[in-house]
């Protein structure tokens, strides 16, 4: 019963065509992204709408409130079962997603360290400035700091969380256990995807993804490590007079860009996806998984 991974850089198409393949297949979508994974953040992280979720049931979205951040070890623990749920009554699991690093943990096995959350410590960190943070991380480990960017507070302070509590480079714990039968990627990466990136933008400040920053600062406080990712950042910006409207959507086109690219780094260093036609993916990606799982 094989494990279909459908990755690439954000805003690429991942969640229409994961639609369009359930919907083929008669499977859920298991979603695996960093963001989408907590309550309230809905239009800065593009989660599946809801008539996309009600058309085609999506779990591990929507699992924690922002304040209580999940680690990627108790994330494997809740898609584990899932993954072998689906596959019992669908025959696939179809793992949706452009977080490199959740899919290599349930695509390819790789174990992170089982280090519970430390609040006390994840204060200090975060009080650090950015580049003093990830400074630590780099001379601890250096493996580890290559793969983040040092505005990445979330990991970079997760990755010494780890180095901290347990004594040892969080690139020194990350064994691998395979998971059992075959594994399917299907890549997308369209080469229009900066203009993607705009058009995707630009919905999501008409949705109203100042107002739902504002909301989140308001419950959680201005402290609340999320609102210093892509999006929610240039939208508060936006709220408090320091970015105008344009500026400010142009800050959040530019940084999702930046991080694309290094989605794409790592997809192609770390992963053999059949990478598919971003105007016509869904008839090879059905061939693709037909032939694996022995559909007729």
């Amino acid at each position: 019963m094989p494990l279909v991974l459908l990755l690439g850089p954000t805003a690429g198409g991942k969640t229409a065509l994961g639609v369009a393949l359930a919907e083929r297949l008669g499977c859920r979508v298991l979603s695996v992204d960093s963001r989408q994974i907590y309550v309230g953040m809905d239009i800065g992280t593009a989660k599946p709408t809801p008539e996309e979720r009600r058309g085609i049931p999506h779990e591990l979205i929507d699992l924690t409130p922002p304040d209580r951040p999940l680690t990627l070890h108790s994330f494997c623990a809740l898609a584990g079962p899932l993954i072998e749920a689906e596959r019992r009554a669908a025959g696939l699991a179809l793992l949706v997603g452009g977080s490199g690093l959740y899919q290599q943990a349930l695509g390819h096995g790789l174990l992170p360290p089982a280090v519970p959350p430390q609040p006390e410590l994840r204060l200090q960190l975060e009080a650090l400035d950015p580049l003093v943070r990830w400074g630590l991380l780099r001379s601890a480990d250096p493996e580890a700091a290559a793969r983040l960017h040092p505005a990445d507070t979330v990991r970079t302070v997760r990755a010494l969380e780890v180095l901290y509590g347990s004594g040892r480079p969080p690139s020194q714990q990350q064994g691998r256990r395979p998971p059992p039968g075959p594994v399917l990627e299907l890549g997308l990466d369209p080469p229009d995807l900066r203009e993607r990136i705009a058009t995707r933008t630009a919905a999501m400040v008409r949705a109203g993804l100042a107002e739902e920053a504002e909301g989140l600062r308001q419950r959680f406080g201005a402290d609340l490590p999320l609102l210093r990712t892509i999006g929610y950042a240039e939208a508060l910006a936006f709220v408090d007079g320091r970015l105008d409207h344009d500026a400010a959507q142009e800050a959040i086109n530019r940084r999702t860009w930046q991080f694309a690219r290094r989605q794409r780094t790592w997809f192609r260093h770390r992963h053999r996806p059949l990478w598919l036609d971003p105007d016509a993916p869904l008839a090879p990606a059905l061939a693709a998984v037909r032939s694996i799982a022995g559909y007729c």
